[in-house]
Formats: C-alpha cells, sequence, structure tokens
C-alpha cells in the first residue's frame, strides 16, 4: 500500500511539499466561476506555475506537475482541459488558447530526453484534442488544430509476435508543427513527423510521413493533395475536387 500510494504522488506532482500545495489551491480556488476565478487563480496559481504575465484559467482545468508549466501573457485554458507536465515541461506562447477537453500529456516516466510540449505564440488548441508529448512536440505561432485532432509524439514497438507488445518498448522520434498550419477535425499526427510551414491537413487525415510547406494533404495514410493557392474553388465543387485527387493518388 506505502508503495502505491509513492508511485501514485509520483505521478501527481514533483514532490510531497508540491503535492499539497497545488492540491491545496485547486480545493480552494479551483472551482470559483466566472471572471471572479479567473481573476483568482490568475494571481495564486503564480504560487504553483510559471505566468509570463496575465493567464485565464477557467474554473475545472487540471493541471499536473504545475511546477513544470509556463503559460505566456494571454494564454486562455478552458473548462476541462487537461495539463500533465512531468517532467521536462509543457511551455504555451502568449495569447494561445487551449479549447474545452483538451489533454496536453508529456508523461514522460522512461527519462526520454527530448520530452515535452512547445506551443508558440496565437495558436488554437481546439476542444478535445489529444497532445502527447513523450517524444518532445514542437508547435508553431498561429497554428489551429480542430477539435479530436491527436497528435502522439510515441509508438508502441510490436515487432516480436512472441512477446507482448508492452514488453518491447516505445519509440519516441517527436514531432514538429511548423507556423500557419491548419489541422482538420480528427486529423492524426504520428510520431516522426514534421508539418511545414502554412500547410493544411484535412479533416480525418492520418499523417504518417513529412508533409511540405503550403502543401495540403489528406486521407489514410495522408498524401499530397494539392499545394496551397493552386484552386480557389468552394462548396461542392471543392469536395468533389478533393476526392477526385485523392483517389487518382491510391
Amino acid at each position: 500500500m506505502i508503495e502505491q500510494l509513492r508511485l501514485y504522488l509520483s505521478r501527481q506532482a514533483s514532490g510531497i511539499g508540491r503535492y499539497i500545495l497545488e492540491q491545496a489551491l485547486y480545493l480552494l480556488l479551483g472551482w470559483i466561476p466566472t471572471l471572479v476565478g479567473i481573476g483568482i487563480r490568475g494571481l495564486f496559481y503564480r504560487l504553483i506555475l510559471k505566468m509570463d504575465g496575465w493567464a485565464a484559467i477557467e474554473n475545472g482545468v487540471r493541471l499536473r506537475f504545475a511546477s513544470n508549466i509556463r503559460l505566456g501573457n494571454g494564454v486562455y485554458l478552458d473548462q476541462g482541459s487537461y495539463l500533465h507536465a512531468c517532467p521536462n515541461g509543457i511551455e504555451i506562447g502568449d495569447r494561445t488558447i487551449v479549447m474545452h477537453g483538451a489533454v496536453l500529456h508529456v508523461y514522460n516516466f522512461r527519462d526520454l530526453p527530448h520530452a515535452g510540449i512547445r506551443i508558440g505564440k496565437d495558436s488554437l488548441i481546439g476542444e478535445y484534442c489529444v497532445i502527447r508529448g513523450q517524444g518532445g512536440v514542437q508547435i508553431g505561432d498561429r497554428v489551429y488544430t480542430s477539435p479530436f485532432t491527436q497528435i502522439i509524439a510515441v509508438n508502441h514497438v510490436f515487432d516480436d509476435p512472441s512477446r507482448p507488445f508492452v514488453e518491447q518498448g516505445i519509440t519516441a522520434e517527436g514531432i514538429v508543427i511548423e507556423d500557419d498550419v491548419w489541422l482538420g477535425a480528427g486529423a492524426v499526427i504520428t510520431d516522426g513527423v514534421r508539418i511545414g510551414k502554412g500547410a493544411v491537413v484535412a479533416a480525418g487525415a492520418v499523417v504518417t510521413r513529412d508533409v511540405e510547406p503550403y502543401t495540403v494533404v489528406g486521407g489514410v495514410p495522408a498524401r499530397v493533395i494539392r499545394q496551397v493557392g493552386d484552386q480557389r474553388t468552394s462548396g461542392d465543387n471543392n469536395r468533389e475536387i478533393f476526392f477526385q485527387k485523392l483517389e487518382a493518388h491510391r
């Protein structure tokens, strides 16, 4: 029982003192709604995390290893978002918004050297997005992720059929998303991928290899559809061309 308790605490904060301080603030202040709660948390949460200016933290936001979290000026954390920053941290740039239900999860208990999540300025992490940062995730400025996007910088090894995959370890190469990228709803970005500046990933796409700058990709696995700026169509015609080109690449 004692060992299980130690394991639990090691997954929550950097030490028992930090755990008590962080949990006390969540209990006393984390539930307070409206602008009153946002103002109080903006003042007192500085005791447990780093703020470069003022950040708006709604009620019901869950933080773990808060000492490893840095929020830029004007950052907004919506209700129900969850940031777990163990151990190499989460940094969120000025004026970036993390929407309801989003999960930013480093959770590095294997001592992986590049673990962490870095998000630039003026970006948007959409509702119920999941970002797993064991291999390191770097997101640039003005990057928008639509709802249910997944950015997963870790992968299980499963090459040996004689052993359970949980005994074969993981790979964690990292993910880089450059400035001005738009990820459509439900897109999945797998470990080891770099997405170039200005690229667009269509809704539902699974990106398994690098995407060149100013390129539109879609499908499973994602393939090049066109270059940004090649066509300026709208409505049904745009969708028809999209699926015609996707079929042609298969």
